[in-house]
């Protein structure tokens, strides 16, 4: 069988690479192209993923629709050449319409339900749509539900094992107490007209929890100058053994945030966007807080993280979670061998 993986997100990499070694250990072959979005191709690179790299991240809608033209104009001749059994996305803008031009069968993962735009111009043409259970809308007879996240791909206990050593790397000691921030730069088309923190918030958030532990800040947008010593340098291949470890996380992006849920990490999500998947984690398993950028959103936060008790009740927490979902790799991997020969 050949599949092909196209990946337009640094966790896309995270949620397909366990199942490519056991696509591959069963005979399949897979073949990868990427989108230089952020730390995308670095993540191929160090996972030692062979890949192509077809297109890079504009800003915009108008830059977002010229690189979708420019993607699959390029992804065209590949699949021309490789001529693959099955094509896989998360998301699909990027691969819905050339596969279905060329008669391949398009397996889509999402979990995104306020993404209208680009669900809209998606859903008509994948042959597939694969969502959590807990995905508000009922897409038809294309839709697969699976009892899970996205995340539990590669953070299910079956796929992490948290790496203690990314603490020696930063000068933490196994209990001491720090706080990991992720700021987005706000650039994706459903990100339009949304805001998360303020740059004053920011700096006031900063200097509060830095009184109550180590702070750590990775952004995608650029910092003030005040900020600029608390910015991490830590290889992306390491991230989720930060996560893991960490007091709290606090950020704008919901795939960090739900990352950190799911790790037993006291999660704090400062957006107005939700979706099926996050409510569940909030709103059944407490394991994230959904707070909007408000006159008492830093208070808020810094109540939060003086609860010295709050990471043992998430992990208690953490564990009926995991209990009630799958393991998502496993399922994705039974699913699509069983459309080989179909």
């Amino acid at each position: 069988m050949k599949i092909l993986i196209d990946v337009t997100h640094p966790a896309h990499v995270h949620f397909f690479k366990g199942a490519t070694q056991v696509w591959q250990d069963h005979g399949h072959e897979v073949k990868y192209v990427a989108r230089d979005k952020e730390i995308t191709t670095q993540l191929l690179e160090e996972y030692q993923i062979p890949f192509t790299t077809i297109s890079r991240i504009r800003k915009g809608l108008f830059g977002l629709s010229l690189e979708l033209i420019e993607h699959q104009l390029r992804l065209y001749p590949i699949i021309r050449d490789y001529q693959p059994d099955v094509i896989l996305n998360i998301g699909g803008t990027f691969v819905a319409h050339v596969g279905m031009l060329m008669g391949v069968t398009t397996c889509v993962f999402t979990d995104t339900e306020h993404a209208r735009l680009a669900n809209s111009i998606t859903f008509p043409f994948a042959s597939h749509i694969c969502t959590p259970a807990s995905f508000y809308e009922d897409l038809g007879k294309k839709q697969v539900r699976y009892k899970g996240y996205q995340e539990l791909a590669y953070l299910h206990p079956n796929w992490f094992k948290p790496n203690p050593e990314i603490l020696k790397e930063l000068g933490l000691g196994g209990s001491d107490p720090f706080f990991i921030l992720r700021f987005i730069s706000w650039g994706a088309s459903h990100d339009v007209g949304k805001k998360g923190f303020s740059d004053d918030d920011k700096i006031q958030l900063v200097e509060k929890l830095n009184s109550l532990g180590r702070v750590l800040v990775t952004s995608e947008s650029q910092l003030s100058k005040q900020l600029e010593p608390y910015t991490i340098k830590v290889s992306p291949t390491n991230i989720h053994d930060l996560l893991f470890y960490a007091s709290m996380y606090i950020g704008e992006g919901a795939t960090m945030a739900t990352e950190a849920a799911i790790l037993g990490t006291p999660s704090v999500y400062v957006n107005p966007l939700g979706s099926g998947n996050l409510d569940e984690i909030i709103n059944q398993y407490h394991l994230m807080y959904h707070l909007t950028n408000d006159e008492n959103l830093v208070e808020s936060i810094i109540s939060l993280a003086k609860d010295s008790e709050l990471k043992k009740i998430h992990k208690v927490r953490q564990q009926q979670m995991l209990m009630d979902n799958i393991d998502v790799t496993k399922w994705m991997v039974n699913f699509v061998e069983k459309m080989e020969g179909n």
